[in-house]
């Protein structure tokens, strides 16, 4: 091996480790991964009555019996979420740190049969802000909107209610998604699911239509 070449092999030699250390480590403010983490324990939906479940039926029109008018609601469902640690050994030493800040959830939805083009099978997915605390350990109990009003307003689910045009039961799956970060400022997401039937169950033979007011939300 020439000089030339034994020069440049150690020059590359020499260099390599360097090279490996900046490419293992990465600064500490970049570093993403928090030490805690969400657990969905439970989403609770109700029945058209109101009594609580593990699903929702999700009734797309109220109609008054009197005056024959129609009106949209939003439905809720209440979350439970606890906030754990990924290494339960140092629970002793937790701290505010590792508690979580929820300050979004993204809402979409699914059908078993593969249709599932928004606005047209199933209604539009949609984000909403959130402003809650998880504390290490603890559990959460609070309520979020999984459909909105306005949703329908809009097909499919209009379709359930329009005189000629329903459909029946439109059944789905909620994926809701849960985004925060802990006090570090490290990202932490989330997901839960809840069944839901879409019908007009308030008066399956009403043929009124949601109250004009309701476009507004």
């Amino acid at each position: 091996m020439t000089m030339k070449k034994r020069t440049w092999t150690f020059m590359i030699l020499a260099a390599l480790p360097v090279v490996l250390l900046f490419t293992a480590c990465n600064p500490l403010e970049n570093d993403s991964r928090s030490s805690s983490f969400i657990v969905v324990e439970n989403i609770t939906g109700s029945t058209s009555t109101g009594t609580a479940v593990n699903f929702l039926e999700s009734d797309v029109v109220k109609v008054d019996a009197v005056s024959g008018a129609g009106t949209v609601y939003s439905d809720t469902a209440a979350v439970t979420l606890i906030a754990n640690l990924m290494d339960p050994s140092s629970a002793a030493t937790a701290s505010f740190y590792n508690d979580i800040l929820l300050d979004r959830y993204v809402v979409s939805y699914s059908r078993t049969d593969g249709n599932n083009r928004q606005g047209t099978d199933v209604p539009y997915s949609f984000e909403a802000s959130l402003s809650r605390s998880l504390k290490i350990g603890a559990s959460t109990t609070f309520s979020i909107v999984v459909v909105r009003d306005v949703s329908k307003l809009e097909p499919p689910l209009v379709d359930l209610v329009i005189q000629g045009r329903a459909q029946g039961v439109i059944e789905t799956t909620a994926k809701i998604e849960f985004y925060g970060r802990d006090v570090a400022n490290r990202a932490v997401t989330a997901t839960g699911y809840l069944s839901i039937r879409f019908a007009n169950f308030a008066d399956q033979e009403a043929s009124a239509s949601p109250t004009a007011s309701q476009r507004l939300y």
